[in-house]
C-alpha cells in the first residue's frame, strides 16, 4: 500500500488580526501586482527635526536592560501638549544611523509604491504605529501637570502607549516619535537606544533536504557571529558550519538604484549552514546548534523525510505567504494570511502529520528590505525547524530591471534572488541556477525556476527534459511539477503564453501527475488538461471526493495554491467552469490507505479555511487535500455538496400557508454538519428566477 497526502493550507478572506486603516484601505496595484501600503512610502521623504518647542516631551520603553531575543515591548509618549491623529512611533535600526551620506538623486522606485519626485532617506523604519492605537491618547485621558502657578495647573501634556514586538535584528534600536504623519513626517522625539543581550545568538534555524536518501539534513541559521558554529545532534555527533553573508554589493547590478543597496538595506548578520548525516529516514532526531562563546539554541526534536522509494509521504504546499506583525504595526510589505497560516501548519506539524513543506515562490516579500528576512524567518522556526522545509523562487526573490530574469520588473527591490538563495540552499545545480529534483516517498519532485530561462534552448530546459525522462516510476511512480508562476489561472493576465508552450509538452512527454503553481493569490484546480483543453474530467467517489483515474493517462491536473498569506485577488466572472470546475470548499480533510478513503471533518479558525479533497488513482491510491475557494466569487450554481449532506439539509419557513401584506418570518436551517460564519440565507424574488 502506498500513501501520500498533500495538505494545502488556505486562508480566507477575512482576517484574523486588526490592520491599520492605511493598510486595509490604501493599497496600490501595479503593473506587477504588487500591493503596497502607504508606509513604504516614507522613504521618500527627507526626515528632519520637527520645529517644535516642547520642553516635556519624551519617549520612554517598558524595558531598560538589554533585550531578549523575542520580546513585547511598551513605548509610552509623553509630555504631548496637543493629541494628533497623525502622531507616531517607528521602530528604528541601527540607533546610529548616518543619513548624510544618502544620495539626493530622484530616481522612482516603482517598487515602493511612490512615483512622486522626492529626495531619498537611508533610514527606513522597521516598522510603525500610529498613537492612536492607544485609545486614551486623542481623548488626553492621561493627563499630567507640567507646571503650576498659585496652585492651578497652567500646563497639561497627554501621553500614549503602544506595544511593540521585537526580535533580535543584531543591531540596536531606538523608538522615534513623529508628527506629520507618513506623508510629511517629522522628529519630535527619540527614546535612548536599546540593546539586544546577545546580538551573536544563533537563531531562526531552519532544515533543508540534500537528497533523496532521507539519511543527511541542511540546518541553517543566522547570527551576528561570524565564526564557524556547529549542530549537535544524535547521541554528540558534531557538525561545523560554513559560514556566509551578503553586502549591498551582492544586490541586483542595474542601472537603477534599487531599496537593497540604498534605504532599504539592513545588515544581515552570518548565516551558517551544515549538514547533519548519519541519519535515518522517517525518524526523529533531536539537535541544537550554537558555540560556547555565543550560546546555544534550545534542543530542537526534528523528523527526516522518507526516503525516496518508499510507500508514504505526507507534505504540505503552498506558495506566496510573506508575513505580518504580530502588533498593530505596519510595514513596509504585509500578507494578512501568514500569521494565520503559519499557526495551522504548525498544529499539523507538532501533531506528526507532516514529512516535509515546499514553499513554491514569493517567500518572504521583503522585496529590498532586508530586515524583513529575519521577522519571516522567525515566523517560519516553529515549523522550519522540525521538517524539511523545500522552497522554489518566485518574481518577488528575483526579478528586476536589467538582472538577466525572465521578467524585467522590479519585483524583488533589487534583491536578484542573493538573499533567498543564502537563507535556503537548495541542491540546485549552480548559484543563480535554483532549479532541483528532489524524491520523497513515492514521490519525484521536479522544481524549476519560472524567473530563469526555460526556453527550449536553455539551459533549465535540457536539464528539466533530461531530469523528468530518467525518472524510475517503479520506484516513485508520481511526479509532481512545481514552480512558481502558473500555466492555467482564471486571472488570464498572469499567464504567459510563452511558457505554457515551452514547457507544457514536457508535461505530457513524461506523464506528470500533478502541477503546483502559485503566483495568483488563490486556489484553483483544473481537470487533467492539455493545450487549454480538458482531456478528462475527475468523477465523485462514494463520498463525494474527486477522482482522476491516472492509469489510462491522459493529461496532468494543474493547481494554483499561491493563497497562504498574500491578499486573495478576486475570481472574474467569466471563469471557464469547465476547465476550472473544481474551485469550492469543504470543511474536512482526507486520508487514505489502499482504496480506503476517510473523510474527517476539520475545520480551521482565524482565516485558514478547510481543504479541497481530491482522490488520484494510478498506479498508486492517494488522495490530495487541496484547500479550496467559496464559491461565492462564481456566478450562482448548486454548491457541490456530498450526496450525504444533502440527505441532512433543510430550510423551514414558520409559516406555510400564505403570507399578508407584511409580516416577519422565521427561517430555520437544520441538518448542518460544520456551521461556519460565513454560511447565509438569501430572499429571492421570483422563485423561478
Amino acid at each position: 500500500m502506498i500513501l501520500f497526502v498533500i495538505l494545502f493550507m488556505f486562508f480566507d478572506g477575512s482576517c484574523c488580526f486588526s490592520l491599520h486603516p492605511l493598510v486595509v484601505n490604501s493599497t496600490i496595484e501595479h503593473t506587477n501586482h504588487t500591493s503596497i501600503s502607504d508606509f513604504r512610502v516614507l522613504n521618500r521623504r527627507t526626515l528632519f527635526e520637527c520645529p517644535d518647542f516642547n520642553p516635556y516631551l519624551q519617549v520612554n520603553v517598558s524595558t531598560t536592560s538589554d533585550l531578549s531575543d523575542e520580546e513585547f515591548v511598551t513605548v509610552t509618549v509623553s509630555g504631548v501638549l496637543i493629541p494628533a491623529e497623525s502622531d507616531w512611533v517607528a521602530m528604528i535600526s541601527p540607533a546610529d544611523s548616518d543619513v548624510s551620506s544618502c544620495p539626493l538623486t530622484k530616481a522612482l522606485y516603482v517598487q515602493t509604491g511612490d512615483l512622486s519626485d522626492l529626495p531619498l532617506i537611508c533610514h527606513y523604519p522597521v516598522k510603525g504605529q500610529f498613537l492612536s492605537n492607544d485609545p486614551n491618547y486623542l481623548s488626553c485621558k492621561k493627563k499630567e501637570c507640567k507646571k503650576y502657578n498659585n496652585g492651578k495647573c497652567e500646563v497639561t501634556t497627554c501621553s500614549g502607549s503602544i506595544k511593540f514586538h521585537v526580535i533580535n535584528i543584531r543591531t540596536d534600536i531606538e523608538f522615534v516619535f513623529f508628527a506629520g504623519g507618513f506623508d510629511t513626517p517629522c522628529i519630535l522625539s527619540r527614546s535612548s537606544p536599546l540593546n539586544f543581550a546577545n546580538p551573536n545568538h544563533p537563531l531562526h534555524g531552519h532544515l533543508s533536504s540534500i537528497d533523496s536518501t532521507g539519511t543527511s539534513m541542511r540546518l541553517t541559521w543566522v547570527s551576528g557571529d561570524n565564526e564557524p558554529q556547529q549542530v549537535q545532534y544524535r547521541d554528540g555527533k558534531s557538525e561545523t558550519s560554513q559560514v556566509s553573508t551578503f553586502s549591498k554589493d551582492d544586490m541586483c547590478s542595474s542601472a537603477l538604484v534599487s531599496p537593497a543597496v540604498d534605504f532599504g538595506w539592513h545588515d544581515p548578520g552570518y548565516i551558517h549552514t551544515a549538514v547533519m548525516t548519519g541519519l535515518d529516514p522517517s525518524s526523529t532526531f533531536s539537535y541544537s546548534y550554537g558555540s560556547d562563546s555565543v550560546g546555544w539554541s534550545d534542543k530542537i526534536q526534528f523528523k527526516t523525510p522518507p526516503a525516496g522509494g518508499s510507500d508514504e509521504l505526507k507534505f504540505l504546499a503552498f506558495g506566496d505567504m510573506g508575513k505580518a506583525p504580530l502588533d498593530p504595526s505596519v510595514e513596509h510589505y504585509i500578507q494578512p494570511g501568514s500569521l494565520s497560516v503559519t499557526k495551522a501548519m504548525a498544529d499539523e506539524v507538532n501533531n506528526g502529520n507532516v514529512d516535509s513543506i515546499f514553499h513554491i515562490g514569493d517567500i518572504s516579500y521583503a522585496t529590498g528590505f532586508l530586515v524583513e528576512w529575519d521577522f519571516f524567518l522567525h515566523l517560519i522556526t516553529p515549523i522550519a525547524s522540525q521538517v524539511s522545509y523545500m522552497t522554489a523562487i518566485g518574481n518577488h526573490e528575483r526579478d528586476y530591471i536589467g538582472t538577466g530574469s525572465v521578467y524585467s520588473t522590479p519585483d524583488s527591490g533589487g534583491e536578484c534572488g542573493v538573499a533567498y538563495e543564502t537563507y535556503f540552499p537548495m541542491p540546485t545545480p549552480a548559484k543563480d541556477k535554483p532549479w532541483y529534483s528532489i524524491e520523497q516517498g513515492p514521490v519525484h519532485f521536479t522544481v524549476m525556476s519560472t524567473e530563469h530561462d526555460w526556453s527550449e534552448d536553455s539551459e533549465q530546459y535540457d536539464w528539466m527534459k533530461t531530469d523528468m525522462a530518467a525518472v524510475d516510476r517503479s520506484k516513485t511512480p508520481w511526479l509532481i511539477f512545481a514552480g512558481h508562476r502558473p500555466m492555467y489561472s482564471s486571472l488570464k493576465s498572469s499567464v504567459d503564453e510563452n511558457f505554457v508552450d515551452a514547457v507544457e509538452p514536457l508535461l505530457i512527454d513524461n506523464k506528470v501527475d500533478l502541477v503546483l503553481f502559485g503566483h495568483v493569490h488563490n486556489y484553483e484546480r483544473t481537470c487533467s488538461v492539455y493545450g487549454g483543453k480538458c482531456l478528462a474530467m475527475p468523477t465523485k467517489d462514494e463520498n463525494g471526493v474527486d477522482t482522476y483515474d491516472h492509469s489510462n493517462y491522459t493529461a496532468p491536473v494543474q493547481a494554483v495554491i499561491g493563497m497562504a498569506g498574500f491578499s486573495l485577488d478576486q475570481f472574474p466572472n467569466d471563469v471557464d467552469l469547465v476547465l476550472f470546475g473544481h474551485v469550492h470548499k469543504y470543511e474536512r480533510t482526507c486520508s487514505v490507505y489502499g482504496d480506503k478513503c476517510l473523510a474527517m471533518p476539520r475545520k480551521y479558525e482565524n482565516g485558514v479555511d478547510t481543504y479541497d479533497h481530491t482522490n488520484y488513482s494510478a498506479p498508486v491510491q492517494a488522495v490530495i487535500g487541496m484547500a479550496g475557494y467559496s464559491l461565492d466569487k462564481f456566478p450562482d450554481h448548486i454548491c457541490p455538496d456530498d450526496d450525504h449532506v444533502k440527505t441532512y439539509l433543510q430550510v423551514n419557513v414558520s409559516k406555510t400557508s400564505d403570507l399578508s401584506d407584511e409580516e416577519f418570518v422565521t427561517v430555520t436551517v437544520s441538518g448542518v454538519l460544520l456551521p461556519a460564519e460565513n454560511d447565509w440565507i438569501a430572499m429571492i424574488s421570483p422563485t423561478d428566477s
